[in-house]
């Protein structure tokens, strides 16, 4: 089991800047993938940008440039810094962790992109 605790959400001017982070706990094996994707009212679930544990790094178009994804293996924390928010880049924003067998997903945290 793995535990996903998300923090770093809420509502921002567009232009600016938010972090989020999420921390994994439980029994986590040193290959996995840790991401964020993210869902607006009436749309799907989307991958938003992903982050391998050796560092490799997956990215939506939409946030290519603005959003950059890290992680600190020895926290088991993947963070993702999120720049030149757009109102379109409002969601709720999910954590996600998945290795070989398993898939967790963290309770979710808003993001509003308001003037």
């Amino acid at each position: 089991q793995v535990q996903l605790v998300e923090s770093g959400g809420g509502l921002v001017q567009p232009g600016r800047s938010l972090r989020l982070s999420c921390a994994a706990s439980g029994i986590i094996f040193s290959i996995n993938t840790m991401g964020w994707y993210r869902q607006a009212p009436g749309k799907q679930r989307e991958l938003v940008a992903a982050i391998t544990s050796g560092r490799s790094t997956t990215y939506a178009d939409s946030v290519k440039g603005r959003f950059t994804i890290s992680r600190d293996n020895a926290k088991n924390t993947v963070y993702l810094q999120m720049n030149s928010l757009k109102p379109e880049d409002t969601a709720v924003y999910y954590c996600n962790f998945r290795d070989s067998t398993r898939n967790y997903w963290g309770q979710g945290t808003q993001v509003t992109v308001s003037s």
